[in-house]
């Protein structure tokens, strides 16, 4: 799904050998679970995702991209910006909660 975006992306931070020559990028983490229980033990698996578009400056279209990704992956997501001053960029950060099964072999 992220790949469909069309912008260098990685897992929680990019390595000295892959990082971009500069924004815009895309960092992706898998941060904390928010299960569904029932009878007291979990029922459904779910990842809470977070997806951060970092940009130099205000990019509307690629923030549209991003939330193009998720609605055609039919998740409900939130969004917040902040803007980085030790950085000098904005980070735009999707929060969504996606089921987590287990890939079969």
């Amino acid at each position: 799904m992220i790949g469909s975006i069309g912008l260098p992306f990685a897992y929680d931070h990019f390595t000295d050998e892959d990082t971009p020559g500069g924004p815009p990028f895309i960092c992706f983490l898998f941060p904390n679970s928010d299960n569904f229980s029932a009878d007291g033990i979990v029922y459904q698996k779910f990842k809470t995702l977070n997806i951060e578009l970092y940009t130099n400056e205000k990019e509307p279209d690629y923030e549209e991209d991003v939330e193009d990704a998720l609605d055609a992956a039919g998740l409900f997501y939130q969004s917040d910006e902040t803007y980085l001053e030790s950085e000098k960029m904005y980070m735009v950060r999707w929060e969504t909660d996606v089921p987590w099964t287990k890939e079969e072999d």
